[in-house]
């Protein structure tokens, strides 16, 4: 007997269950902030943004693309290309790997278009040249998060696919307005120093 008047190695009384939420109660704002597809389409989202925006000012700034700009968009698809071979067959895969040869098919034409070239192979090399100097990056990135995650493209909505889309194109379309504005906020003096040449309008430094 215990000193309670209970025989000894009688079990202890079973805790009561605790109550859960009633039905149609929304989840806490902490469970949704820790949705993994909310962050991952965040890591996007920001990834996307970084790609973009220069590429989207120096067109506003200069009136083109740089070659740089082109050889890295190149490198990055490339590289995800041959992720994209190593990974199972399937429809998907085949997709993903012709989006990401675009970049090479630019390059590809650009080695072969001359001085001589016609026009619309001109044309359609600035065309090419533009899709992949906009879309290349984010379709690499999209494509790479698909690997990485493959949770993500299942999990995602088709709102938060437009919400990503929109968000991507807000920041292209106000970075190209900032470079066609460049001389209301930076001087040559801060294109040069940077390493860049002067677009033209540019404010010139202001002498003391």
């Amino acid at each position: 007997m215990t000193d309670r008047g209970e025989p000894e190695g009688a079990a202890a009384p079973a805790p009561e269950p605790v109550p859960g939420p009633p039905p149609g109660t929304k989840p806490a704002r902490g469970r949704r902030a820790g949705d993994p597809s909310s962050r991952i389409t965040g890591v996007i989202v920001v990834g996307m943004s970084v790609a973009v925006w220069w590429p989207a000012f120096t067109l506003g700034a200069w009136g083109d693309f740089f070659f740089d700009q082109m050889l890295t968009v190149w490198a990055a698809a490339t590289g995800a290309f041959i992720v994209v071979l190593i990974q199972p067959r399937g429809a998907p895969r085949v997709g993903r790997a012709l989006a990401l040869l675009i970049p090479s098919v630019w390059l590809a034409l650009s080695f072969v278009a001359g001085s001589d070239t016609n026009d619309w192979v001109v044309i359609l090399i600035a065309i090419i040249g533009g899709l992949v100097a906009f879309l290349a990056v984010p379709t690499t990135i999209w494509v790479l998060a698909r690997i990485i995650w493959p949770e993500f493209g299942d999990s995602i909505s088709l709102g938060r696919r437009f919400a990503v889309i929109g968000a991507v194109a807000l920041i292209a379309v106000a970075s190209f307005l900032l470079g066609v504005n460049q001389s209301r906020f930076l001087t040559c003096h801060d294109f040069t120093v940077s390493g860049n040449s002067e677009p033209p309008g540019c404010t010139p430094e202001p002498t003391p």
